[in-house]
């Protein structure tokens, strides 16, 4: 059973939020020039950025320092759930995006790689909470 370090899961949130913003803003960026209507970038965005920044902090925190759970048994219930998570705040950006900002493809990208990563935090710090910790 892993043990809990202080500021364990404060470095994973701070991971995949910053890893997960500049991810949708790259994509975003990339996806500017395309015929894609604004749905679907945020869409992609937002799936990249959840699946990109929870590899990062697989990789930096479990692997690079050595602590945080091993996520390489993770249910398909929570692999199902974290698409759903991307979709939800992909939608969520993208209706954000709408009504206020405009036309930035960029700052499309890094609002759904942002609400995608707070649903997918809370989702990994719910699932780490119930499973590894008791």
């Amino acid at each position: 059973m892993p043990v809990r370090k202080p500021g364990t899961i404060s470095a994973s949130l701070l991971i995949v939020i910053v890893v997960a913003m500049a991810i949708g803003a790259l994509v975003g960026l990339v996806l500017s020039g395309t015929n894609l209507s604004s749905r679907a970038v945020a869409i992609i965005a937002g799936l990249a950025a959840t699946v990109i920044s929870g590899i990062a902090r697989y990789k930096v925190v479990f692997l690079g320092a050595g602590v945080g759970a091993d996520d390489t048994r993770v249910p398909g219930v929570v692999v199902a759930y974290s698409a759903i998570a991307s979709v939800a705040g992909s939608l969520a950006a993208h209706d954000l995006y709408g009504s206020i900002i405009g036309e930035m493809p960029v700052l499309l990208g890094a609002l759904a790689g942002l609400f995608s990563a707070i649903i997918m935090a809370m989702l990994m710090i719910t699932y780490h909470a119930n499973t590894h910790y008791n």
